[in-house]
């Protein structure tokens, strides 16, 4: 026993060497990255000029856990040089890594976007390890050097020369350490950032001793070091030399408004400058040491004499744009649940009620023959005034959202015939307007289910969004809109059609409000052609007022006479053919029956059963309706179900039009049978063949077709029940003064919120409207792109029923950017305006130059500070300097801008805000007998950031 005790203890703890640590299989996860990223392979090839800022770069990332600490793993590179087809050159066996020869590649110098390890070292691939989004930042010295020998390892183990930094210390300090292994040759990148820059180093003289002193070169004569010089300066004291938005017209009705436009436009612009800053960048791109000269004491560095200018603009954070703020805050009524009980008063929506809405009173008057007041005379008085006067009873001026001269104007506007005298021609003839404003639209309308543009709709529209904006916000809606319908009743009182609408029935193509003036003006024109029809029977003489009824009607009779019952009959607006003609032959059958309601004969047909000629019958129209319409009576058909009860039910509900046909047709083709119906109404369901009579003769003999003889067709049916009856003695298919109450009666009971749903799409349509007629000015393809995309993706946004609000939103805001873009684009060309003393070569040179700023990271000056835009630029900056060191006067200045006399100097530009500075060399290292490597320094030298960005390189074969 005491023996096994004793084994027990000699094996009780064993080390197992072979278990991998955490720091092994971070290596092992790092590599395995790479391999699966591909980027063992070797590349050749020097990147094209430019290339870095025309190409497109990518990026991949994986996550990766060093025990529990987790790094993102992300590979950034040039697209077109990374994906390389396999038939080009292999790369030679001691050719150096291409991430080294881009070290000293001066292609693409300065790359205006870019990440910025590619503007510091100028490579084209690279992989960075960073710490995850949650995790603390890398700053002990010994982690650092734990990823440093990590990385090193992955690299030498999987032989890839792709260049691969670390992430360390705070993120904010874009620090980067890293290495790039070749065969027998290593570079390490190395970063020091600072916040102040030394005073020994503020100049491109320190800066070369430090370059020196880092590769510690012991060969003389020293090899040259090319240099590259790049200065930023910052013109922000701009906005003096123009205003972004024309200053209001005091003397109008809007005055004092900015940016304040009639009732008709939207605004458009910026209320601020929308450039906050102009980026010069002056480049001295090769330069080699001993030629320019810049110490504590004295520089070469003039800005004027640089060979190469480049301009970048930096747009405002979200500049305050009219447009934009119009259209959002119209589009916020859109979530308010106030009524306009809510907002008017409750007390002064009931009076109104007691004096508009008393159904009864309205339905006598309506009933009732109409006021003789005269078409012709429409004038303020008595349309607009009479309409308001209601409302002054109740309420004083003073209390009133919108004042009485505002309010006046935005209704002279919505109904511009209320201010001149029209006939009937004139009010017809505002269709055949809209048919060409629509035309010239292109249909955008239809595409967005809006309204035609200058319609009644388009205008209230624009008019809601400008009350909403400019005179007292939700209550000033309310009130127009109480106002609008009062006159909409107002005209449907006294049959004045309602201007700015095309004629005929509703449009279902457009906005369902659209629709619902539309139906209001077919029920005022029903109306009225029924009053001029009684008129007319009304003022004609005794023997000419011959009834063709069975029932004879005096002059002067109420129109209610001409029924047999209570209903209300459909008035047929001309007595033509109403009385059947003498005999041909004198006989006395055709004496005995009367016909009604004829037009004129059809086609030469005669009726199968007698030799009469078939006569084409005085139909009603069918009743117009509105989109909400259809589709409750889509649901009321479809809850009839599919029984044979609920389908015979649906099919005579849908057969009224054909029953009141098939009566108009008896009442003029007396003796006619359903075969004569058929031959005029559907020719295609009587079949006519040709057959031998008795004699042998040909004839043509004709029958129904199979589906009128299949046995309970609705047509044999509708005809046996159908009576004789001409279209003025039948039920009317469209009451008007039902159809018209209803209409009234829907706007009457419109939230804000609900007009605003209502009204949204034209708003967008009139928007995009602004947005091309201003884009054409400013001549944008990339801005007219965007507007032709937005005007695709607004007609998918406002085609269903139920609008996403979320998603209309982030529209608006496209729209708002399209705006910002093209105020900034007019921003531009204002302060690089074209002077008429330029000649056309320098007038094509700053339209080419202003085009590219908005759409370009960075754009050439041509001809540097000597050319077109470089003078201007020049002369931008003097006026800065100007305003800032010196008082405005301008006898102290000459005509260039320069002060004179015996006043202290004024620089041209201000002191630079950045200074990047970058040297170049190819020296051996460590020892003199070592290969010549590549040797970078990047230099920055900002107010407030001092930074360092060395890659330098070592020969490891003899070290």
């Amino acid at each position: 026993m005491a023996a096994d005790n004793d084994l027990e203890s000699e094996v009780f703890e064993i080390t197992d060497f072979t278990t991998a640590s955490e720091w092994e299989r971070f290596v092992s996860k790092v590599e395995e990255v790479l391999n699966d990223w591909k980027l063992t392979e070797s590349s050749v090839g020097k990147p094209a000029k430019g290339e870095y800022t025309s190409g497109t770069w990518g990026e991949e990332s994986k996550d990766i856990s060093f025990a529990d600490f987790k790094f993102y793993i992300t590979h950034f590179f040039l697209k077109q040089e990374c994906k390389k087809d396999g038939g080009e050159d292999k790369p030679e066996e001691d050719a150096l890594p291409s991430a080294m020869q881009d070290l000293l590649c001066m292609n693409n110098d300065f790359p205006p976007r870019a990440h910025c390890l590619v503007r510091w070292y100028g490579i084209r691939e690279f992989v960075v390890i960073s710490p995850g989004a949650n995790c603390e930042a890398i700053i002990s010295e010994s982690k650092c050097n734990l990823l440093l020998s990590s990385v090193s390892i992955s690299l030498a183990n999987s032989g890839c020369q792709v260049p691969m930094f670390v992430q360390i210390q705070q993120k904010w300090r874009r620090i980067y350490a890293g290495e790039c292994q070749g065969p027998g040759v290593r570079t390490d990148f190395e970063i020091v950032q600072l916040r102040k820059v030394p005073s020994q180093y503020n100049h491109l003289s320190g800066l070369l001793d430090i370059f020196k002193s880092k590769i510690g070169c012991n060969l003389l004569p020293l090899p040259p070091v090319d240099i590259g010089i790049r200065f930023t300066y910052i013109l922000q004291d701009w906005a003096q030399h123009s205003w972004p938005q024309q200053p209001p017209d005091f003397d109008t009705l809007l005055g004092g408004e900015v940016g304040g436009v009639e009732f008709g436009n939207l605004p458009f612009g910026a209320c601020e400058e929308p450039i906050s800053e102009l980026h010069l960048a002056t480049t001295w791109p090769h330069l080699t040491e001993g030629i320019v000269v810049d110490n504590d004491v004295y520089s070469d560095l003039d800005p004027l004499q640089a060979p190469h200018w480049s301009v970048r603009v930096r747009a405002a954070e979200n500049p305050q744009c009219l447009l934009g703020d119009f259209l959002m805050e119209f589009f916020k009524l859109c979530c308010r649940k106030e009524s306009m009980e809510d907002i008017l008063g409750r007390g002064l929506t009931e009076e109104e009620g007691k004096e508009t809405n008393d159904l009864s009173s309205a339905l006598s008057k309506l009933t009732e023959p109409a006021a003789p007041v005269p078409i012709t005379k429409l004038s303020v008085s008595s349309m607009v005034h009479s309409a308001r006067k209601r409302i002054r009873r109740r309420r004083h001026i003073d209390e009133s959202p919108l004042n009485n001269d505002m309010l006046n104007s935005i209704l002279l506007y919505l109904f511009p015939d209320a201010a001149v005298e029209k006939d009937k021609t004139a009010q017809s003839n505002s269709s055949r307007t809209l048919d060409k404003e629509k035309n010239s639209d292109d249909n955008l309308f239809l595409q967005l289910k809006s309204a035609p543009g200058d319609s009644l709709t388009h205008r209230l529209a624009l008019c809601l969004c400008l009350v909403n904006y400019n005179h007292g916000g939700l209550p000033a809606v309310a009130h127009l809109w109480q106002e609008f319908v009062l006159e909409l009743r107002y005209r449907w009182e006294n049959n004045y059609l309602v201007y700015g609408l095309n004629g005929g029935p509703p449009d279902l193509r457009c906005c369902l409000l659209h629709q619902k003036f539309q139906m209001l003006n077919c029920c005022i024109e029903r109306k009225r052609a029924r009053d001029e029809a009684h008129k007319e029977k009304d003022n004609k003489p005794p023997e000419s007022n011959t009834s063709s009824s069975t029932k004879e009607v005096s002059p002067g009779k109420s129109w209610e006479s001409w029924s047999d019952s209570d209903e209300e009959f459909f008035e047929c607006l001309s007595d033509q053919g109403e009385t059947e003609p003498p005999h041909p032959e004198g006989g006395k059958e055709g004496s005995r029956v009367k016909a009604e309601g004829r037009l004129h004969p059809y086609n030469s047909m005669t009726l199968l059963n007698s030799a009469e000629p078939l006569y084409v019958p005085v139909t009603q129209e069918p009743a117009p309706m509105t989109e909400d319409q259809l589709e409750e009576q889509s649901q009321v058909l479809a809850k009839l179900g599919t029984s044979a009860e609920g389908t015979h039910l649906r099919a005579r509900m849908q057969s009224a039009c054909l029953l009141s046909d098939m009566e108009s047709f008896k009442a003029a083709n007396p003796g006619c049978v359903l075969e004569d119906f058929v031959r005029w109404y559907s020719p295609r369901d009587y079949v006519e063949e040709e057959v031998l009579d008795e004699k042998g003769n040909t004839v043509l003999r004709g029958e129904l077709s199979a589906r009128m003889k299949i046995p309970g067709n609705m047509w044999v049916e509708a005809w046996e029940t159908a009576r004789v009856a001409p279209a003025r003695r039948q039920r009317r298919l469209f009451d008007d003064t039902k159809e018209a109450e209803k209409v009234l009666h829907y706007l009457a009971l419109q939230k804000p919120s609900d007009l605003a749903r209502l009204l949204l799409p034209c708003l967008l349509h009139a928007a995009l409207q602004k947005l091309k007629q201003e884009e054409s000015i400013e001549n944008m393809p990339s801005v007219k792109k965007s507007i032709q995309q937005a005007a695709t993706q607004a007609s998918k946004l406002l085609h269903p029923p139920n609008y996403d609000y979320s998603k209309l939103e982030d529209f608006i805001n496209q729209l708002v950017v399209i705006e910002t873009v093209i105020t900034q684009a007019r921003s531009l060309k204002t302060k690089f305006a074209v002077n008429e003393e330029d000649e056309e070569e320098s007038t094509a040179e700053l339209e080419r130059f202003v085009s590219s700023l908005l759409e370009e990271p960075e754009v050439v000056v041509v001809g540097g500070g000597q050319g077109a835009a470089g003078r201007i630029i020049h002369r931008l900056f003097i006026n800065a300097q100007r305003a800032v060191l010196l008082p405005p006067v301008d006898d102290d200045f000459g005509g260039d801008g320069k002060p004179i006399g015996g006043r202290g100097k004024v620089l041209d530009f201000p002191p630079p805000a950045g200074r990047e500075i970058l040297l170049r060399s190819c020296v051996p290292r460590p020892a003199p007998y070592s290969k010549a490597l590549p040797q970078r320094l990047f230099c920055v030298l900002m107010k407030d950031e001092f930074r360092l960005a060395g890659a330098f390189s070592s020969d490891t074969s003899f070290f």
